[in-house]
């Protein structure tokens, strides 16, 4: 590791564990220069889809494959029977008519060249070291997530206050994304958590109802098959309660939304999703009902700034061995994405919503013995939508391979001259949408990606 490198990250991790109340960490970010005018004009709204247990960067990137094809360890052409280059170098058989198809359309853009020279350097490729720190924009371990800090920041502009309803929203559970680092996260805004079928956290139900007589206690069943919200009696009787017994004005104010917001969540949840001809997403497929549910929230509600979800049901993403179904799961994937940008069209919603899409890391391309791909340090970042605030470049950056070690450790880097930015900067890239015009305070120093 060059002794420069090995500074930088030892300042950081220092800063971290000496200074509790950096700028990562403190609850007025001070530093930080917001620019409303820039918030306003592009009422962004974000997907982020994480691909967990970094997916290979192949499916994007084939401008190498004749020579990794000739110095790989297992032969490509006879394991995976079909490796085709799209015009723009995609794969064909992995969801690459899906890529062209959207490039052509000028609603994507994909980066081939999001790569780490620090943990190049440093030796870094663990999946759960790079997920804690893409999902909080730091090398820094104890900083807070990137959604946590964006709460605050809108919070303290008051564009996120306790009216807000469902400000931030997480389709995957409890992440880095919503770490809290030193903070202290108020209730409201913290990420609210739904499925892909919109289950509805603010409905109540209720099997059982006591009533109490002067001599028994009789049990009533309220049989709660229907879809109807909300029990009216035991709705009424909680609701009563709370304003008896609650001297908080805040929590008597909570009971009072609850029924609002159920019927909310309940209305979206049963919007259809318009005809999309061709571009209908897969059936079958929760990753997709999960990513067209988060547009249907997402088109309804301006309130949500960020949601954040993973690929659940398409499978995982770290094939060190038996990849063959890399290929299907990124037809899968593509073909969603394909499917989103249509379900957004049609909405009208493809100039403030957006889709960001990235991993932990790449692959490398070596196919082992194993029939698979080992830890890499660059990989794909996909941008889609959001037309008000970014201007689609098609394919960014130029790649090499790095063939200088073992025969086993077979790499993809940037090319020398290419544009390439550090994963950090895909943290600075989600703040500078929303009107944070210096994010690299925030992110180590690594500014928002050239879009």
């Amino acid at each position: 590791m060059k002794r420069r490198n090995f500074i930088k990250l030892s300042l950081i991790a220092t800063t971290s564990l000496l200074v509790p109340n950096t700028l990562k960490a403190e609850t007025d970010f001070s530093g930080v220069v917001f620019d409303k005018d820039i918030y306003s004009a592009n009422a962004a709204q974000v997907i982020m889809i994480y691909l967990y247990g970094g997916a290979s960067q192949l499916a994007g990137n084939l401008t190498n494959i004749d020579e990794i094809k000739e110095k790989s360890q297992s032969s490509y052409d006879i394991y995976f029977r079909g490796i085709t280059p799209t015009q723009n170098g995609f794969w064909q058989e992995a969801g690459g008519t899906h890529l062209e198809e959207m490039i052509a359309n000028n609603d994507l853009t994909l980066f081939r060249t999001c790569y780490s020279q620090l943990r190049e350097e440093s030796n870094n490729k663990a999946h759960g070291l790079c997920t804690a720190q893409n999902q909080r924009g730091s090398f820094s371990e104890s900083a807070a997530g990137v959604v946590t800090n964006l709460t605050q920041i809108l919070s303290n502009q008051n564009l996120v206050n306790e009216n807000s309803v469902m400000p931030f929203i997480t389709m995957e559970g409890n992440s880095a994304f919503y770490a809290e680092g030193n903070t202290t996260v108020p209730s409201y805004l913290k990420a609210v958590g739904l499925n892909e079928n919109l289950d509805n956290p603010y409905q109540r139900y209720v099997r059982y109802w006591f009533e109490y007589t002067a001599d028994e206690r009789k049990i009533t069943n309220y049989n709660r098959n229907d879809e109807s919200g909300f029990d009216p009696v035991f709705n009424k009787t909680m609701n009563s309660m709370a304003q008896q017994h609650n001297t908080h004005t805040k929590i008597k104010n909570a009971f009072q939304k609850r029924e609002p917001l159920s019927n909310f969540i309940t209305e979206i949840a049963t919007q259809t999703i318009p005809d999309l001809g061709a571009d209908a997403y897969p059936t079958n497929s929760t990753f997709a009902s999960t990513l067209a549910s988060s547009i249907k929230v997402m088109a309804n509600n301006p309130d949500t700034k960020v949601l954040t979800m993973n690929t659940g049901g398409l499978g995982g993403w770290d094939d060190h061995n038996e990849a063959r179904n890399y290929v299907t799961r990124c037809e899968d994937l593509y073909k969603t994405l394909k499917s989103s940008m249509a379900h957004l069209k049609a909405l009208g919603k493809e100039e403030n919503i957006s889709i960001m899409v990235f991993a932990e890391f790449g692959r490398n391309v070596n196919l082992n013995s194993a029939q698979g791909w080992d830890h890499g340090n660059l990989q794909n970042f996909l941008v889609l939508g959001g037309k008000k605030y970014f201007n689609h470049q098609g394919v960014v950056g130029r790649t090499k391979v790095d063939s200088s070690g073992a025969i086993n450790r077979l790499y993809l880097k940037p090319d020398d001259g290419s544009y390439s930015f550090e994963p950090l900067s895909i943290a600075a890239t989600l703040y500078k949408v929303f009107g944070i015009t210096n994010p690299e305070i925030l992110t180590d120093g690594n500014s928002a990606v050239s879009i």
